[in-house]
């Protein structure tokens, strides 16, 4: 059981947020909270702030360059250009302080770990919406496809940022599971991006979007 805890590093700026955050995930048994002496161990850093402000985004920066834990931001709010901006600050998991429950956080910080990234589901799906009009309105009438997507890889991104799991992806597609995660992976990796987010930030950050 112990070897699987999430060493994880909490950071803010704010004392009265950083002590509100350890007190809820210090009785996680899931997790292993290490202090400033010992972030080097940690496996995922947390980093809690009110807004994706310049001096949050230099943090996140600083702690990208500086920790190898996965990171995972709470904030208070968040809208698509500050997500995009996160991304690519190297955050893999986003969640609102508002859903900042603990056993929330503590499935985001897994996923975080295992480089699958999480993100609030109407985010991704406004991102995705954009998307879509590029390609209808852009892309199509001149014969090319958004980053060469093929019609299952749309279905699948389209159903995902709709905020559906594997599970009800596979059956809405009438694929196996295995399917549509070998789909996500192949997009992701041909792309030679971290995460279904991070092809959504991409795709803002070289004005595709």
């Amino acid at each position: 059981m112990s070897a699987e805890r999430i060493a994880v590093h909490v950071h803010a700026d704010d004392p009265i947020l950083h002590s509100g955050m350890v007190a809820q995930l210090r009785a996680r048994p899931e997790l292993r909270l290490v202090d400033a002496g010992e972030q080097a161990q940690a496996t995922a850093v947390l980093v809690v702030a009110d807004t994706l402000d310049a001096a949050t985004v230099v943090r996140l920066r600083s702690l990208r360059r500086t920790l190898s834990g996965a990171l995972v931001l709470v904030v208070s709010s968040v809208d698509d250009a500050a997500l995009a901006t996160a991304v690519e600050c190297g955050v893999v998991g986003l969640v609102r302080r508002s859903e900042a429950t603990a056993e929330h956080l503590v499935r985001v910080l897994r996923s975080a770990v295992r480089g699958e990234g999480a993100l609030p589901a109407d985010l991704l799906g406004r991102l995705m919406e954009q998307m879509g009009r590029l390609q209808r309105q852009v892309l199509e009438p001149n014969g090319i496809s958004f980053a060469g997507l093929h019609t299952r890889e749309v279905e699948v991104l389209r159903l995902l940022s709709e905020g559906h799991d594997t599970r009800e992806i596979a059956k809405e597609l009438a694929y196996s599971e295995r399917t549509v995660k070998n789909v996500l992976y192949n997009v992701t990796a041909r792309l030679q991006l971290r995460n279904r987010s991070h092809a959504v930030a991409y795709a803002l950050r070289h004005g595709l979007i």
